[in-house]
């Protein structure tokens, strides 16, 4: 079993059917692109994945957990976080805030170590800010760290949402369009650190746009449309399949990727 298992999954708003009975399974220490045109449902997944939206059949295990339709803080302590396709920082406060925020879910302080100020809790602090410190590294903006979130340019904002997110220490993330509105080399940066986070036993599954990245970074790649799964496969698999040729990519576009 995989670490993620989608059984069947549907979802329907009124008479639209967004997702139509998607199957699929994620092994641990992978990363999986899920493309495909836009209104394929490919976001939609994400949302029935995380909890924002109840799914109307269908079953969702993450790491042998049944997640179906659990709230959306309940499934993020299990292990299993997203980013947005529209950025959702808060603009009001620092760089280094965000982050640190979004270490919240991993806290045992409680509300008496807060109050007491005991050396736990402040060992706790210390090692939050160690760790936010270190992730503002990586993504290359502790230089940024005092900056309000709303001041940083487009491409900065997304790395810092892709921090704030590892934050939590999750097993699984969800990226949603993440080299939105970044260059070509902020996006080749962003391609190999979403390699090394494959590296820290971090799985990912990746909605983008960007083909070359996809196919760059991606074992598995599985394509929606019209909410159906139409292919799923290796890169070079994908790359070459007539139906995804056909509802996505367009000859000529998968010429530029030869």
């Amino acid at each position: 079993m995989g670490l993620l298992e989608i059984a069947n999954v549907t979802k329907k708003f009124g008479g639209l059917t967004a997702v139509d009975g998607l199957s699929l399974s994620i092994e641990k220490n992978t990363i999986t692109g899920l493309i495909g045109p836009n209104g394929a449902g490919k976001t939609t997944v994400f949302n029935l994945l995380t909890g924002f939206y109840p799914v109307s059949s269908g079953t969702i295990q993450f790491n042998g957990q049944d997640i179906t339709n659990q709230p959306t803080h309940v499934v993020a302590q299990t292990g299993l976080v997203r980013t947005f396709q529209n950025i959702r920082l808060f603009t009001k406060m620092t760089t280094f805030d965000n982050v640190r925020i979004g270490y919240h879910t991993r806290g045992h302080a409680g509300l008496w170590g807060a109050l007491s100020r005991n050396s736990s809790t402040q060992k706790e602090e210390q090692d939050i800010m160690d760790y936010s410190l270190n992730l503002l590294t990586k993504v290359g903006l502790v230089d940024k760290k005092d900056e309000l979130a709303g001041n940083l340019s487009y491409g900065m904002q997304r790395k810092l949402e892709i921090a704030r997110a590892l934050a939590s220490k999750p097993s699984m993330l969800l990226l949603d369009e993440p080299a939105a509105g970044m260059n070509p080399y902020e996006t080749r940066d962003l391609m190999n650190f979403i390699e090394e986070l494959r590296s820290e036993k971090i799985t990912i599954i990746l909605i983008e746009h960007d083909m070359k990245l996809v196919m760059n970074v991606c074992q598995k790649i599985v394509v929606l449309d019209y909410g159906k799964k139409i292919a799923e496969g290796l890169p070079n698999e994908i790359h070459s399949h007539p139906g995804v040729i056909e509802a996505y990519l367009g000859k000529g576009a998968a010429q530029c990727l030869k």
